[in-house]
């Protein structure tokens, strides 16, 4: 089920100045060139790899389609545009009946990508498409980032679930994003309101510090927790004393304890003994989660100890380290004349420093080994290879300017889990390494 489904208040205002000046400064240009009307086609692709990662991770595909829809230049819109004179009258006359009414293609939400993928293709006039250039992006990147390090995350804790926390540590409007993001790349929850509001992700959470240290004592503020929210609650234990607080909370809830919570010290060691306290004391069922700036690493170093599942906060939101996947939106074929069925040409960029980009409409496949594993990402222009043909991951978002690839959140998180799952067994190594599938060009 999606937002949708649910009658959620998912609209958002205008996304029209979601963008950079000049997107509409270059529009204006084209306008008065005759060149705004060409059939263009813009391609989404990142040239490398933040270091050291296998693979990437689409994610924001259906924040995309939201922020097209919603792209439209309303009359405070355009005020502001002509009071500080961006634009001249002409083009403001334009934007005012604005509407996109191209196509987009793209790589399904929660797909890998790799090197040169071309994980969207918008295509239309050059007038309605460049203007949605700095949007597309500006999600892409962001939610793209958070799936990767959410997916290494996945990976590392195994079965184990993980509980996304980190509003608190970013952007008030990004920790939504985050916390979607998180879930196409596996995480189970979220600690954000708004984000179970808006994407009906499953929501958890109990207690911090602070309502241990406003009561007079650590027993009452348990006992306070379990008689509001009941004996299968969390209790936060390392306030002051670990094993005080772990038999105290037993001892208050009883054996059915849902479980404790670490967020400090030495995680591993602490696990095992609050393990074995509880054991003892009868809470066998009663769970341990540990959160405290875990990021992969710190999650796979506790595989081996009794946790039962993590929470993730600061490392989780900003990428762990890379938070953006430095996608870029470039024209690779226009036509020479206006309509919709002038042929196109291919058109790239030349640049020094590795900034040259490949001209043409492409599609792109993902070749298989005898055994069904990937073993190389295909990209090409003109006709598919016959043996291609059913493997192409291109599909269609957005046709005549309608959305046709709406589909519910759980729908991509389960397809990155498979589509990681189809990957070398090297894909899910946390040691630096180059992407695990070569990038070819026939």
């Amino acid at each position: 089920m999606n937002a949708a489904d649910l009658r959620l208040p998912v609209d958002v205002p205008s996304t029209a100045l979601f963008t950079d000046r000049y997107e509409l400064t270059m529009l204006q240009g084209a306008l008065r060139s005759g060149t705004a009307h060409r059939r263009s086609v813009f391609e989404v692709f990142t040239r490398r790899l933040p270091e050291g990662r296998r693979y990437g991770v689409v994610a924001g595909t259906g924040r995309v389609l939201d922020a097209v829809e919603n792209f439209r230049f309303d009359s405070g819109v355009l005020d502001f545009l002509a009071d500080r004179k961006t634009v001249d009258e002409a083009t403001l006359d334009w934007l005012a009946g604005y509407r996109f009414r191209g196509d987009i293609w793209g790589y399904p939400e929660g797909e890998v990508y790799f090197p040169g993928s071309p994980v969207m293709r918008v295509e239309g006039t050059f007038a309605e498409a460049v203007l949605l250039e700095t949007v597309i992006l500006s999600i892409l990147n962001h939610d793209s980032a958070v799936a990767a390090a959410a997916s290494r995350m996945s990976v590392a804790a195994g079965e184990r679930p993980l509980i996304e926390m980190g509003a608190r540590r970013t952007h008030e409007l990004a920790a939504v994003a985050a916390a979607r993001a998180a879930f196409v790349g596996g995480f189970t929850s979220t600690s954000d309101l708004a984000a179970g509001f808006r994407y009906n992700i499953p929501t958890v959470g109990t207690s911090a510090h602070a309502f241990t240290l406003l009561h007079d004592s650590e027993r009452d503020a348990f006992r306070a927790q379990v008689d509001s929210l009941g004996e299968g609650t969390t209790l936060l234990v390392d306030t002051y004393d670990v094993a005080e607080a772990v038999a105290m909370a037993v001892e208050i809830a009883g054996p059915g304890l849902g479980a404790v919570r670490i967020d400090s010290g030495d995680l591993l060691l602490l696990a095992h003994r609050v393990r074995r306290q509880l054991d003892e004391l009868g809470a066998r069922d009663t769970k341990i989660i540990v959160t405290s700036d875990l990021d992969e690493y710190a999650i796979a170093s506790l595989a081996a100890a009794p946790v039962d599942a993590y929470g993730v906060g600061t490392q989780l939101v900003t990428g762990s380290g890379h938070p953006t996947c430095s996608m870029v939106y470039k024209l690779v074929a226009r036509a020479d004349e206006d309509g919709a069925d002038a042929p196109l040409r291919p058109v790239a960029k030349k640049s020094m420093g590795g900034k040259a980009s490949v001209g043409g409409r492409k599609w792109a496949a993902r070749r298989l080994d005898a055994y069904g594993v990937a073993e190389a990402e295909v990209v090409g222009t003109g006709e598919v290879p016959a043996e291609l043909v059913e493997r192409q991951l291109l599909v269609p978002l957005v046709r005549g300017g309608e959305t046709v690839a709406r589909e519910p959140l759980s729908a991509a998180r389960d397809r990155h889990a498979a589509a990681r799952a189809a990957l070398p067994m090297s894909a899910t190594q946390l040691s630096r390494g180059e992407p695990v599938l070569p990038t070819e060009h026939p």
